[in-house]
């Protein structure tokens, strides 16, 4: 219950797209406000169902992702997950010898099946590498430890081909949670981490205490009106076990360099950037970056400023790796 005496209160708004970014960030943010405002108020912004909006994103994705050239393996994990191998036809040079692990976001209840397959596709040929993705099994029918058991054994498997060293992890959102508590789980059960380690936009606090569940909460436009970075993710558990929410874990010597990225309209800005503070108290490498205006999952790919994320990612990864 809010304390209303300590809560501060502030008048209603009208929030303008701001023009110090890119026209099509401002075109993107412009396009959901009316979406939002076309929807029933009832609704609170969430008329479309995860259904629609996962059906929206492979329709988007597929065009891009048939660009691709190489191979496409699929292993099966044990209880039912599956790793996709994607391997660009162009590695030269030592880019053949690393890969990078990829745990996919969309709420613990979305992303999987396709949509994974076409990422992993796109993150082949953005960073020239090959790429693990992990359709680890979802909710409602999988809660946790289902999905951190198979990117556990995910990772096991990447361990089988590559040196811990050649490894990245990273992951979106929900998958940002997973890949930070895979590190966690992976150290805890004594195996070697990898080279780095890119959290973007993450889930890592699902009691939600951080303040941009509040201040943000109708600022950002993909998590419009939602306070809920996880629905029934770890139900019945304690919220602040490190394995479900990171945030809360121990970190000490031997975690990877992290990168984590977000926007300053993120509902999981405070996540992202709480993380950062707690890595660095470690005295870890950790950098931050912030992109203006940025909502949950930046621009979806349609802004420069995302672009230049994504480049930051490359050039975070590769200095990891040791490669130019």
């Amino acid at each position: 219950m809010l304390d209303n005496e300590s809560a501060l209160h502030v008048p209603a708004q009208i929030i303008p797209v701001p023009k110090s970014i890119s026209a099509q960030g401002q075109a993107f943010l412009a396009a959901a406000a009316r979406r939002i405002a076309a929807q029933p108020s009832s609704q609170g912004g969430k008329g479309q169902d995860t259904a629609a909006q996962a059906a929206a994103v492979v329709a988007y994705l597929r065009p891009a992702a048939e660009r691709f050239q190489g191979e496409f393996r699929t292993i099966e994990l044990p209880g039912g997950a599956k790793l996709y191998r994607v391997v660009p036809a162009d590695r030269p040079g030592r880019r053949a010898e690393v890969a990078f692990l990829d745990i996919h976001g969309g709420g613990f209840v979305a992303g999987g099946g396709e949509m994974c397959q076409l990422l992993a596709k796109l993150r082949a040929m953005d960073y020239g590498v090959e790429v693990l993705a992990v359709d680890y099994r979802l909710l409602p029918q999988h809660p946790y430890p289902a999905p951190l058991d198979d990117c556990l054994a995910a990772y096991r498997e990447a361990l089988k081909y590559y040196k811990p060293s050649s490894l990245a992890v990273g992951g979106a959102s929900a998958g940002g949670n997973l890949a930070a508590a895979l590190l966690l789980r992976a150290r805890d059960e004594r195996l070697p981490l990898p080279a780095s380690l890119t959290l973007q936009t993450p889930a890592l606090d699902m009691t939600r205490s951080g303040d941009t569940y509040q201040t943000n909460r109708y600022l950002d436009v993909t998590l419009y009106g939602s306070g809920d970075a996880g629905p029934g993710y770890g139900a019945g558990r304690r919220l602040e076990d490190p394995y479900i929410s990171p945030l809360f874990g121990s970190f000490s010597a031997g975690w990877p360099p992290t990168l984590l990225t977000t926007g300053t309209r993120d509902l999981l800005l405070s996540d992202t950037v709480l993380m950062h503070r707690a890595l660095r108290r470690a005295g870890l490498k950790a950098d931050l970056l912030l992109t203006e205006a940025g909502p949950h999952g930046g621009f979806m790919g349609q802004a420069p400023e995302d672009a230049e994320i994504l480049a930051e990612c490359r050039r975070f990864m590769y200095a990891a790796w040791g490669l130019s």
